[in-house]
């Protein structure tokens, strides 16, 4: 289950919603609730979809079904935007992603640490989605011996590879500051998550994904949120047990062409 206590980058508004701070020409004065920021991600991977396959313009509706929100909740979330579609028209997708980039403070790019280089850590370095969306993997930390001095590649095709060494953890708050590090992500054991992240707010960095599936404990300022493979895996079972039963298709049945009777060509048996 994905957690947090709050949205990196946006302020809360009274209502427990967040307001955002900035657009093409000037502030937002509407509040942006947390579960549109969230859609607003979700808009954000099917228009760079659009955009690696050159489509520049999407209806609403188009959109809408792609993110997987009905047609009303999307242009009430994109209404939060400032104008942007063209009615019987649809969006510019260059533009809108744009503006949903900005709006999620993606436009000033973050560099992100982490700790932790076990099976899962390194499968996250290996995710060339990170670099495609503005977060770059700049240092990687551990404790454990055997891992530390290991190198690890990074990067992706398009925007080409290097190799990060893995660092003791010891380091961590050094290099954070000397690479401006904005964003930690915390791929320990449980029993070592709530020690990581005592380490990236040491290194003052304030906005943390943990993968652990403990609630480690941090300062009111810090942002994190917390995402358990378990519990979403739980959430899927839920829906697959509570949805109406479908009628699966036959299958046909394989069988070992040595086993079967050989027939003419007007049906009849062929014997052996």
């Amino acid at each position: 289950m994905t957690s947090q206590r709050r949205l990196p980058g946006v302020g809360i508004a009274r209502s427990g919603a967040v307001s955002d701070s900035g657009r093409d020409g000037g502030a937002v004065s509407r509040a942006v609730p947390q579960a549109t920021v969230t859609r607003f991600a979700g808009y954000l991977r099917v228009l760079s979809s659009l955009t690696d396959t050159r489509v520049m313009i999407v209806s609403s509706e188009d959109l809408a079904t792609a993110a997987g929100v009905g047609s009303a909740t999307l242009r009430k979330d994109l209404s939060f935007l400032g104008p942007m579609g063209v009615r019987g028209v649809g969006y510019d997708v260059a533009r809108l992603r744009a503006r949903i980039e900005l709006a999620l403070g993606l436009d000033r790019g973050h560099r992100v640490v982490l700790v932790g280089t076990g099976n899962l850590g390194t499968a996250l370095v290996g995710y060339d989605g990170f670099s495609r969306r503005g977060f770059t993997m700049v240092a990687l930390f551990d404790n454990d011996p055997a891992v530390v001095g290991r190198e690890i590649t990074v990067g992706n095709a398009d925007d080409g590879y290097s190799q990060l060494t893995v660092l003791h953890v010891d380091r961590l708050v050094e290099v954070a500051a000397e690479l401006g590090a904005t964003v930690g992500v915390v791929a320990t054991p449980d029993a070592a998550a709530q020690s990581a992240v005592d380490a990236l707010v040491e290194a003052d960095i304030d906005c943390i994904l943990s993968f652990a599936s403990t609630d480690p404990v941090t300062p009111p300022h810090v942002d994190l949120r917390r995402v358990d493979l378990a519990v979403e895996l739980q959430v899927l079972s839920f829906a697959n047990a509570h949805k109406a039963p479908r009628i699966r298709p036959a299958r046909p049945v394989c069988r070992d062409p040595r086993t079967v009777t050989p027939a003419s060509r007007n049906g009849s048996v062929i014997a052996p």
